[in-house]
């Protein structure tokens, strides 16, 4: 059975603070034997949208959403979900697409929009969370991810890896080797036994993607307010064409 080397956190540059293009995603994931990555752009699906398009390896559709109890990943989506919606209604979008619920850094130091603990609690108590995410190479400590390993663990949710890479240097810092699927359920089946490899990346990457994040908002990246005036350009242009 073909063996593959899964990363379920990444962003192309349609992520705010990330500089990847998707085709410097797909050649970086080859160079370094990525055959499994999952493209989870900040509140957005179209960058994993145009890497599924142009890779010869697995490509798993994902977002990271920014709901208002913290961040939630949906897997295997068909459709962009928006963000700021509560954490469990962001749940019943993920699943009414069929897809699966990744918690991002868990207990990550610093990561200020990570799931708030009590909502991370509840959820897993109602069985809402499909995978955690046991290792992030961006995160500060290695004891936060040994953290959220056990925290899986304890709860009988299986673990995954992410590099979070905003960068074609990150690519490959972290995976989980595991046998193929053909669906999500099985993934997550295979993945239970699966085995964790990562390293942590510069701390220079996160910190340049910080500066990078706030000039990219502040020139009109595509944040949710960017969308919204969009849309009323399109409203007002149609009005005035309809007159």
């Amino acid at each position: 059975m073909k063996r593959l080397r899964m990363d379920l956190h990444s962003h192309t540059w349609y992520s705010h603070d990330s500089i990847l293009k998707p085709e410097d995603m797909v050649a970086a994931c080859v160079r370094r034997g990525i055959n499994c990555l999952a493209v989870t752009d900040h509140n957005e699906v179209d960058g994993a949208k145009a890497v599924a398009r142009i890779a010869p390896f697995k490509v798993i559709v994902g977002e990271e959403i920014r709901t208002r109890d913290g961040e939630i990943s949906g897997l295997f989506l068909k459709e962009r979900i928006p963000p700021n919606l509560s954490a469990i209604d962001t749940i019943r979008e993920i699943k009414r697409q069929k897809g699966l619920v990744y918690v991002p850094h868990p207990f990550a130091a610093g990561v200020t929009m990570r799931l708030h603990q009590g909502v991370l609690e509840a959820l897993a108590d109602a069985e809402k969370v499909d995978i955690v995410e046991g290792w992030n190479s961006r995160g500060l400590l290695r004891s936060d991810d040994l953290r959220a390993q056990a925290w899986a663990l304890a709860h009988g949710i299986p673990f995954a890896a992410g590099s979070d890479a905003h960068t074609r240097f990150e690519i490959g810092s972290a995976y989980v080797e595991m046998d193929d699927f053909g669906t999500p359920r099985q993934l997550v089946k295979n993945l239970k036994r699966g085995v964790l490899y990562g390293r942590k990346t510069n701390l220079l990457y996160p910190a340049a993607s910080v500066a990078l994040g706030r000039a990219k908002v502040a020139a009109g990246h595509r944040t949710e307010a960017a969308r919204q005036r969009r849309r009323m350009r399109v409203d007002i242009k149609t009005v005035w064409t309809d007159f």
